[in-house]
């Protein structure tokens, strides 16, 4: 497998953009509505493909649009290419505010799992699949963690998380993690579920009945402020029926009507 090799520059803090460059003729496959800007003399195409390999038949196109459906994703991937002269640069960024990790395949033994929604773009030539975590208590509790991307290739890919970005190295180490809070994680990371503590932490703490664990020998990214998360907090603040927020009938609620002269 040989995947088109880009150069890449980062912009931003906290609400992060990658500017991927491209020789002429190279391309940089990237999740549908990702793209912020481009120059002029780079072209992009909607496919159904990944593009990783040349020879695909319709069967076999269709059958990668179907896993990648299973994940909630698009059915298509956007293929942006330099038809023109010179380097052109095209720019990404996720739908949410939030870092951007660029990882080597080549440094990984070309094999990277990320939560499905984390894939952000990938040089040409990475195949990107899905994994099922074959083990049933993941499978029926691991929310988040049971359907995988599974990015395979020896080029550049770049993931997207939230929050603060935390890089761990195990060496046969075992860490308990919240299931929203995976990155990813490299070949080598064997990934389960495990019962949250006591009965009495399930019911009445707040961390989930779960969590997810993972050890073995390989790099594990986790994120402090998973979409989920921060989907739930503002949910949980949005406007209601009556345009009052949710809470505000408790009575600290009224108390706060009362000082605003509600």
């Amino acid at each position: 497998m040989k995947c088109h090799k880009v150069d890449y520059e980062i912009f931003g803090d906290d609400m992060q953009v990658v500017e991927v460059e491209l020789d002429p003729n190279e391309s940089v496959i990237a999740e549908a509505g990702a793209m912020n800007w481009m120059e002029d003399g780079i072209n992009f195409e909607t496919k159904m493909g990944d593009g990783s390999d040349a020879n695909e038949g319709l069967v076999g196109k269709l059958f990668g649009a179907a896993k990648r459906v299973i994940t909630g994703e698009s059915l298509f991937l956007t293929h942006f290419t330099n038809v023109g002269r010179g380097k052109k640069r095209v720019a990404f960024a996720a739908p949410y505010p939030g870092s951007i990790i660029p990882i080597d395949l080549s440094k990984l033994d070309g094999e990277f799992f990320c939560q499905k929604d984390s894939f952000l773009c990938a040089a040409l030539g990475t195949k990107v699949g899905i994994s099922f975590n074959k083990k049933i208590g993941t499978g029926l509790f691991g929310g988040e963690g049971f359907i995988m991307e599974h990015l395979e290739g020896d080029g550049m890919i770049f993931v997207h998380a939230g929050g603060t970005i935390v890089k761990k190295e195990l060496n046969g180490d075992k860490i308990k993690v919240d299931t929203g809070c995976i990155v990813g994680f490299t070949k080598g990371i064997d990934f389960s579920i495990e019962r949250a503590g006591g009965l009495k932490s399930m019911i009445f703490g707040s961390e989930g009945l779960f969590l997810a664990t993972l050890q073995g020998h390989g790099t594990v990214y986790l994120q402090s402020l998973p979409f989920s998360r921060l989907a739930d907090r503002i949910l949980k603040n949005a406007p209601v029926a009556g345009g009052r927020r949710a809470g505000e009938g408790s009575a600290l609620g009224r108390i706060g009507d009362f000082i605003d002269g509600d």
